[in-house]
This record gives structure tokens, sequence and C-alpha cells, in this order.
């Protein structure tokens, strides 16, 4: 599903240049859920903002279901996203002023996709995320929570290969992150959906197969559920 192969990447400031991503490989199986943890800088939003092809790498590798996104052209990489990727941010960026149903919409309306079939699968969405009877409702007037279920449920509007999730939970109470955690694992186990989150919680993090630790720009542990001390670990973790 995704290839990632000595992924490098470095940023300009002035005559000096700071490399985040130092040689990272990585495989991401279809249907997998892996969450991304490490300290600030360590490079593990940098790295989820490349596999959405939000930026292009320095160096190395980046294939989505065998298609070389890191040589793809700014076009090119605009279309493959909207196709195929779905972003979930920590601060929602929904419109405001915008209905639930219109805002789920959105990537439909982009792509000139809203047929009936497609409306009929927003409706679908809409109770699958738990805002059934919301659809008229502004945005605006909704609790975070539920803003994060709309956001949720517009990533999924265009049926993404990847989810591709930074933060999800990080303005929510622990009851209400709670939920969107269920909620996210809940489309992982159903659909057979591919998610990479980002995340400071390890809390969160317990809901992935597998948590890949970042540190100073490489990868430095990978625990996976299967592994006998996969328990373990995150007790002494949250301890």
């Amino acid at each position: 599903m995704i290839e990632v192969s000595n992924l490098q990447k470095e940023f300009l400031n002035g005559q000096e240049s700071t490399q985040v991503l130092k040689g990272v490989n990585l495989n991401i199986e279809e249907g997998e859920f892996i969450a991304i943890m490490g300290p600030s800088g360590s490079g593990k939003s940098t790295l989820l903002q490349l596999l959405g092809g939000l930026d292009v790498p320095t160096k190395g590798e980046i294939e989505i279901d065998h298609t070389p996104i890191h040589a793809m052209k700014e076009k090119e990489r605009t279309v493959f996203r909207r196709k195929n990727m779905g972003f979930v941010f920590q601060n929602y960026q929904l419109l405001p002023n915008l209905t639930v149903e219109e805002n789920i919409a959105f990537p439909l309306h982009a792509d000139g996709k809203l047929t009936k079939e497609n409306i009929e699968w927003i409706h679908e969405l809409t109770r699958s995320v738990g805002l059934e009877g919301l659809n008229d409702k502004r945005v605006n007037l909704l609790s975070g929570g539920q803003q994060q279920r709309v956001a949720i449920a517009r990533a999924l509007a265009n049926h993404p290969t990847v989810l591709l999730a930074d933060e999800p939970t990080g303005n929510l109470d622990r009851a209400r992150a709670e939920e969107i955690l269920v909620l996210l694992s809940t489309f992982h186990r159903k659909n057979k959906q591919t998610i990479v989150m980002v995340t400071h919680d390890i809390f969160a993090a317990g809901f992935a197969d597998r948590i890949i630790l970042f540190k100073d720009g490489i990868i430095d542990q990978v625990i996976s559920r299967e592994d006998s001390d996969y328990a373990k670990y995150l007790a002494n973790f949250m301890a």
C-alpha cells in the first residue's frame, strides 16, 4: 500500500539548512492502522505531509498503491490527493458557515461527483459518525467533538485509499477523544481503511496496529500489537 524508501527532507532558512527526515524506510500494508509518535521536531508531521503529497521530499521515494507520488508534478499530486487521500486535522478546517452536509459533500463538489448515489453516501456517513438529524445545522454551532466527526466524514467522502490524521484528538477532552478514536477504529476494522495518525497521546496510539516512534528524523522503534510486550509498553508509558 505505502512504501517509503530512504526518505529525506531538508528545509532552508537563509543560508542554513535543517534536515528533518534523515533516511526513513517504512512499509504500511493495506488496512493497517499506524500511529506515529515522537517529540516535537522529530519529523512525524513532516512525514505525514509528504505521504499526503502536500510537500515533496529532498531525496527518496514514496509509492502509494504502486504510484510514485514523489515524482509527480504539483498538479498531478493535487489530483492524486483529491482522489486517494483523506485528511483529518487537529483544528478540523471546516467551512464554518456551511452545514454539516455541505461540509461533508465539499470534496465531491470539487470533482463534480455530487450524484444521487453520492448524496446517499453522505447521508450514510452522517449516520455512521453519529450526526444523524444534524445535516442542516451549521458546523460553527456544533461542539468540538461533533466538528471532528464532520471532519472525519468529509475525509471519507471520496472513499480514500489512505486516511491521514494529524493530532485528530488534540483539541478534545478525554471522553470526546475516546469517541473519535473509537470511530476511527470502527472504520478501520469494518472497512479495512488504511489510517496513518500522528499523535502525542499514547492512549490514542493504543488504538493502532503499530506504533512508529520517531527521534531526530529517523524511526527509533516500531512496536506492533502482535509483540508480546505491546500491552506492557503501553502500560509503562501511561504510568
